[in-house]
């Protein structure tokens, strides 16, 4: 048998399992599968608050829920959350470097959208008004869009109320006379 004879024994071959393995293929994405109907291989939760395919129930921040740990939590911890969150882009040594966002020594009690040696404030965060209280602060650090629509900052937000305590707490504490801290 020469070379040519067996490249046509062999493209028969090589056709006929083509058109199987095709026809299978073919069948399967028509007329269903033999091995029953697919079906995800990974069935996502349910949102909190609601049964499947409702949209999650989104509860209203409350400052008095954060003001109960006030009196739990320490700077120390605060400072971890500091250092671990917003020390990428903020600093909050007195004097300290201006980063992305403004130097937050004193921020309590400074006025929204001024001050830190800072001058990139959106629109959003310098219309605002008011001062930075730990209300404001806590509604702001929870959720920062909702909060200022339009600002600028990237932090997703601290849902948790301890660690939001925490770090209010720690931030109250860079100031030379820190504020007292709400009961």
């Amino acid at each position: 048998m020469n070379a040519y004879e067996f490249n046509k024994i062999a493209g028969w071959a090589l056709s006929a399992l083509l058109f199987v393995f095709g026809m299978q293929a073919a069948g399967e994405m028509f007329g269903g599968s033999h091995h029953g109907p697919v079906k995800a291989g990974y069935t996502l939760p349910a949102p909190k608050g609601g049964p499947a395919g409702t949209a999650p129930v989104v509860e209203a921040f409350n400052f008095a829920k954060v003001s109960e740990h006030f009196g739990k939590v320490t700077a120390d911890a605060g400072k971890e959350i500091f250092t671990s969150r917003c020390f990428q882009c903020h600093t909050s040594d007195k004097g300290g470097a201006i980063k992305q966002g403004p130097n937050l020594h004193g921020v309590v009690g400074r006025d929204i959208g001024k001050g830190g040696g800072f001058t990139r404030f959106s629109k959003a965060l310098a219309d605002k008004g008011g001062k930075w209280d730990m209300a404001s602060l806590a509604n702001y650090l929870y959720d920062p869009k909702g909060f200022i629509p339009g600002n600028q900052m990237s932090f997703p937000g601290l849902k948790d109320e301890q660690e939001l305590a925490a770090l209010l707490t720690y931030m109250n504490s860079l100031a030379d006379s820190p504020a007292p801290l709400p009961k």
